[in-house]
C-alpha cells in the first residue's frame, strides 16, 4: 500500500502533474494559488523539465499554447482575474485543438476583489471565459486526494480529446493540508501518438500547421461543427457526479467542490432534525452531469443549490431538472463560506422543520 504524505493542496497539485508527465509549466504569481508555481520552480530543474514565470499571464498562456502545439505535456495555474487575462489565449488553444491543463484556484471577485475562496468563476469556466464556440472539460475536486487524481486524469482526458482541460478549486482546497497517496492512478485511456504535433519533419512528412485563423467562414464553420461532435461524446461519455444520501431524500443539494463537504455536514444534522436531505456533487462541471439531476426530477419535492457565488451552478440545475422540481438557492460571496449552520437553517425555512 502507498504511503500517504500530508501536503498542501496547491503543492500536493503541482506534484501531481509532474507525475503525469508534465515537463513545462509557465505562470505568474498570484494568491491563493502561488505554491503551485513556487513547487515547480524548486522541482522542474531537477527533473529536466521547464519552469518559467513569464512577465505576465498573457504571456503565460501563450508559452504554453507553443509547448502544447509541439506536443509537450505542459500546464498553467492562476487565480481568477489571471485566468480572465488567459481568456485570450485559451481560446487559441481551442481552436487550434490543443491539449493542455489549466488550473484555476479560485478568489473572491470581480475585479480584484479578494484573496479568500470563492467559487464565483463558474460562468468563465463553463460558459466559455473567451470567444468564440468552444469548451473546456472542466474538473471540479472536493479534497486534496482528488485534486491529485484528477490533474493526472486532466492530461490524459487533454491528450484524448485534444482540448483544454480546466481544474477549478477553490482558495480553501489549495491552501488546506490533507494525507495524499500519489501512486494509485491508473490511465482509463489509450492514447494516440500526437502525429499532428510541431516538432520538425526529418523531411519524411509534411509540415505540421497550428493554427486557430480561418479567413474563408466555410471552413470555419465546418471545423467548429466537427468540434462541437467531439463535445456531444464527451457529454455523453465523461459527465460524473457524486450521489450522497438521495434514495429517501425530499430535498436534494446541488453543491461542488469544498462546499459539498460543508453540505454534507449539514445533512448530517439536518437528518438528525428529521429532514431527509441528499446530496448530488458535480465532478465534471462540463460537461454537466444532467442524468444525474434529471433522474430525480419530479421525484424529490425541491432541490438546494448551495454555493460560494451569487448563484451560478443554479441554472444548470434548473435546466437539468426542465422544470419537473423547484430549485432554491443559498450562498455566500466574496470570500464568505457558507457553514453548516446556515444551511441547515436554509433547509428548515424550506421545510417548516419537520419532515
Amino acid at each position: 500500500m502507498e504511503e500517504k504524505v500530508l501536503m498542501k493542496g496547491n503543492e500536493a497539485l503541482a506534484r501531481a502533474a509532474i507525475e503525469a508527465g508534465c515537463r513545462h509549466f509557465f505562470g505568474y504569481p498570484i494568491t491563493p494559488q502561488t505554491e503551485v508555481a513556487a513547487y515547480m520552480a524548486k522541482q522542474m530543474p531537477k527533473i529536466g523539465g521547464v519552469f518559467l514565470q513569464a512577465e505576465s499571464e498573457v504571456s503565460a498562456i501563450n508559452m504554453v499554447y507553443g509547448a502544447a502545439g509541439a506536443g509537450a505535456r505542459v500546464m498553467t495555474s492562476s487565480s481568477s482575474p489571471g485566468i480572465s487575462l488567459k481568456s485570450e489565449g485559451i481560446s487559441y488553444i481551442a481552436g487550434s485543438d490543443l491539449p493542455c491543463v489549466i488550473c484555476n484556484i479560485v478568489r473572491g471577485g470581480p475585479g480584484l476583489g479578494g484573496i479568500q475562496p470563492a467559487q464565483s468563476d463558474y460562468f468563465q469556466a463553463t460558459k466559455g471565459g473567451g470567444h468564440g464556440d468552444y469548451h473546456l472539460i472542466v474538473l471540479a475536486p472536493a479534497s486534496v486526494q482528488e485534486m491529485v487524481d484528477l490533474v493526472k486524469e486532466a492530461f490524459d482526458l487533454a491528450d484524448f480529446y485534444r482540448m483544454p482541460v480546466m481544474i477549478m478549486g477553490d482558495g480553501m482546497l489549495g491552501q488546506m493540508m490533507e494525507p495524499v497517496v500519489f501512486g494509485n492512478y491508473k490511465s482509463k485511456k489509450e492514447l494516440a501518438e500526437k502525429t499532428w504535433a510541431t516538432v520538425g519533419t526529418d523531411m519524411k512528412r509534411s509540415h505540421n500547421i497550428v493554427n486557430s485563423l480561418y479567413i474563408t467562414p466555410e471552413e470555419l464553420e465546418k471545423l467548429v461543427q466537427e468540434r462541437y461532435k467531439k463535445y456531444a461524446v464527451i457529454e455523453e461519455e465523461e459527465a460524473r457526479a457524486e450521489e450522497y444520501m438521495c434514495e429517501d431524500a425530499d430535498i436534494i443539494i446541488a453543491a461542488y467542490g469544498t462546499i459539498a463537504r460543508v453540505a454534507k455536514s449539514a445533512i448530517q444534522r439536518a437528518r438528525a432534525k428529521g429532514i431527509k436531505v441528499g446530496l448530488i456533487r458535480p465532478i465534471t462541471l462540463w460537461p454537466f452531469p444532467t442524468k444525474t439531476f434529471a433522474k430525480y426530477a419530479g421525484k424529490v419535492k425541491s432541490f438546494l443549490s448551495v454555493e460560494m457565488s451569487m448563484g451560478q451552478m443554479i441554472e444548470d440545475v434548473r435546466l437539468a431538472l426542465e422544470g419537473k422540481t423547484p430549485v432554491d438557492f443559498y450562498g455566500r460571496t466574496g470570500g464568505m463560506i457558507p457553514s453548516p449552520e446556515e444551511i441547515v437553517e436554509k433547509l428548515e425555512a424550506m421545510t417548516g422543520g419537520v419532515k
